[in-house]
């Protein structure tokens, strides 16, 4: 069964190159969400196996939907996948309950081996 996956960044150029890597590993990307509320929305609609959720965001950003996701659903897999490398910003995803991180600019083998280590979880 191929792993479900919702991808949410703002931007589209972003999207696109997660949504390349996450296909051609064999994924299927059930949606896309450019902001936190969009997010919640498609989670709650789609019920993906794993989200893979920016941080700064518009409208609401990535900590705000990755807690209130994982309020709805204690089990849900999200991987932050951010330009920011910032020690305290990563605590804080961690703390509102991602089970990875990636830095952008990020490797292909970076994403897959996140996705290998969540879904195996």
């Amino acid at each position: 069964m191929k792993t479900r996956v919702l991808i949410v960044d703002d931007a589209v150029f972003m999207r696109k190159m997660i949504r390349n890597i996450l296909t051609e590993i064999g994924c299927e990307v059930v949606g896309e969400a450019e902001n936190g509320i969009e997010a919640r929305e498609m989670y709650t609609k789609l019920a993906p196996d794993v989200v893979t959720m920016d941080l700064v965001m518009p409208k609401e950003g990535g900590i705000e939907a990755l807690t209130q996701i994982r309020e709805e659903d204690p089990n849900a897999k999200i991987i932050v996948i951010s330009a920011i490398d910032q020690r305290e910003t990563l605590m804080e995803a961690i703390k509102a309950g991602a089970v990875d991180y990636i830095v952008k600019p990020f490797e292909k083998d970076r994403v897959c081996g996140a996705l290998e280590r969540v879904v195996s979880a």
